[in-house]
């Protein structure tokens, strides 16, 4: 963490999933880069529509006028644009007074890389090679995909995580894949006081953690939840391995293998996060859903350990 931001929780965020850029990349996709730069620049002064993450974000932002003081909350645009396309994204911050003053415009290679040089805890992108490659540099990082949703806890920014190959690394998982589910229950039973090694978001999690306690058990505008399709007996090696991180969820739902989507949607959640693409799809319909292209069940199917079609979490 860069010694210019402190204690503070660092998200990075792309131009994308900030602002609904959907007319002007079709036309990247279509007449190429001139085209798209002279179209930026044409309409520089055209405010663009909020992103799928602009909710998040805005709640994430507002936490610092919850805290007063120094700002807890640092938001960073990390953008594929030069900064003069990019123009344009930063009048549509000033326009809806967003308080994002730093960012690093690439012009057009990937903007991962600065994710870590800036120190982020979370990068949020709807480019899926873009997070990937933040992932292997140890970043949390998500493609966010489109959701009509939206949480209805105004007050309350409210976070949800998948755990293995999310919270946790995938290893329970391989199990899961390679061997069954039998061969997975037996295991996490003998191994429920070995606590689970770290997955890419555990230190993502223990930030949240670090400013929930800011806040206070009572009046904490934070709030996260395990929704995970394990059950008993799986469940007791989850518990004793975020009890040894020190690490408290203030809601877990063990479903067994529900559909979790309802459940997403009950729980009023912000953002969930998930390793399997076919249970963000289904997320998505119920809340805003951020895949995380991690683990076992994202190796190619010609991989050495292919990916097999169920998955315990």
């Amino acid at each position: 963490m860069p010694s210019g931001f402190g204690t503070k929780l660092v998200i990075a965020i792309s131009s994308r999933a900030l602002f609904n850029l959907d007319e002007s990349h079709k036309i990247y996709e279509s007449e190429g880069l001139d085209a798209y730069a002279r179209y930026q620049i044409d309409h520089e002064d055209e405010i663009l529509a909020p992103g799928d993450a602009f909710p998040l974000v805005q709640k994430l932002l507002l936490l610092n006028e919850r805290l007063g003081g120094e700002p807890r909350v640092e938001v960073i645009l990390l953008s594929r644009n030069s900064a003069d396309t990019g123009l344009r994204v930063f009048n549509s911050i000033e326009h809806y007074g967003l308080k994002i003053t730093r960012a690093a415009f690439s012009g057009g290679t990937s903007p991962y890389g600065y994710a870590t040089a800036f120190g982020c805890h979370l990068f949020l992108s709807t480019n899926a090679e873009d997070v990937r490659h933040a992932l292997d540099h140890g970043i949390a990082a998500a493609t966010l995909l489109t959701s009509k949703n939206k949480s209805e806890h105004e007050g309350q920014i409210r976070f949800a995580f998948d755990g293995d190959a999310v919270l946790f690394s995938d290893e329970a998982e391989r199990v899961y894949k390679l061997e069954g589910l039998s061969a997975f229950t037996e295991r996490e039973k003998a191994s429920a006081k070995e606590p689970l090694s770290g997955g890419p978001f555990k230190e993502f999690l223990a930030a949240l953690q670090g400013l929930q306690r800011e806040f206070g058990e009572y009046d904490c505008p934070i709030r996260t939840a395990l929704v995970t399709a394990r059950s008993a007996p799986a469940h007791e090696r989850v518990i004793r391995t975020l009890r040894a991180w020190n690490i408290r969820i203030d809601e877990s739902l063990f479903l067994g293998g529900l559909s979790k989507g309802t459940f997403l949607k009950a729980y009023g959640a912000d953002v969930f996060f998930d390793d399997q693409r076919i249970h963000c799809d289904s997320a998505s319909e119920h809340v805003a859903t951020g895949h995380v292209p991690h683990g076992i069940a994202n190796q190619p199917l010609d991989s050495p350990h292919p990916v097999g079609i169920k998955k315990a979490d």
